[in-house]
């Protein structure tokens, strides 16, 4: 990943809670006939490791597990996206003042490497799907579980899927919030992106252009 310096986000625990606000990363390995990538939700133990584990499942259909079996040893990519937004220039004091701006996206992205291990056991496939259910429906009225459903199909569904576990070697945060731009263009920036009322995306950014930019 191309990181200039005033990008970069070096915290950990900044990158692990985006990772956990943004479950849904991108998958890329290796296969024969080159890349393999898809989007796949994880879960964070942000415990275990120096930097995590990431835990998913896949399709047993899906053939990109059998790529990541035959290569063992190989590292993965997982990429994941947070927020972003268009930054027009027109929100620029330079744009004002000598018209020398382009336009440009703002956005926050982790990038995790490790070995992934295939998992196919049933009872830590169970667990895994279970876990990562209760996380997501947890916040609900009437949260979903997957006792909801009988045995007999969930142990269907369990066959149909295998595990995937990534034990996170390497991983790099990369917040492109306009901290490349004067104060009053960031000043600016923030104040384009509030005036977006309708668009949850523009309003967190803009934070991260306020707080990353030592905006008051």
């Amino acid at each position: 990943m191309y990181q200039p310096v005033h990008h970069e986000e070096k915290r950990l625990e900044v990158m692990q809670g985006l990772i956990r606000a943004h479950p849904l990363g991108l998958l890329v390995s290796n296969g024969a006939d080159g890349p393999l990538a898809n989007l796949v939700p994880f879960l964070l133990d942000g415990e275990r490791s120096a930097y995590g584990t990431l835990r998913a499942h896949v399709a047993r259909a899906n053939p990109q597990w059998r790529a990541i079996a035959e290569r063992a040893g190989e590292k993965v990519l997982v990429i994941f996206q947070g927020v972003n937004a268009y930054i027009t220039p027109s929100w620029y004091a330079t744009k004002r003042e000598t018209g020398k701006v382009v336009p440009t996206w703002n956005y926050a992205i982790v990038q995790a490497r490790g070995r992934a291990r295939i998992i196919e056991d049933a009872a830590w496939l169970e667990a895994h799907v279970r876990a990562l259910t209760d996380w997501r429906e947890g916040a609900r009225e009437n949260p979903w579980s997957v006792s909801d459903a009988p045995p007999d199909f969930i142990s269907m569904q369990l066959r149909a899927i295998v595990g995937i576990e990534i034990e996170i070697e390497e991983i790099a945060g990369k917040w492109k919030v306009s901290q490349n731009r004067p104060s009053a263009d960031r000043a600016g920036v923030v104040e384009g992106l509030r005036a977006m009322k309708d668009d949850a995306d523009a309003a967190v950014m803009a934070e991260l252009v306020r707080q990353y930019g030592g905006l008051e």
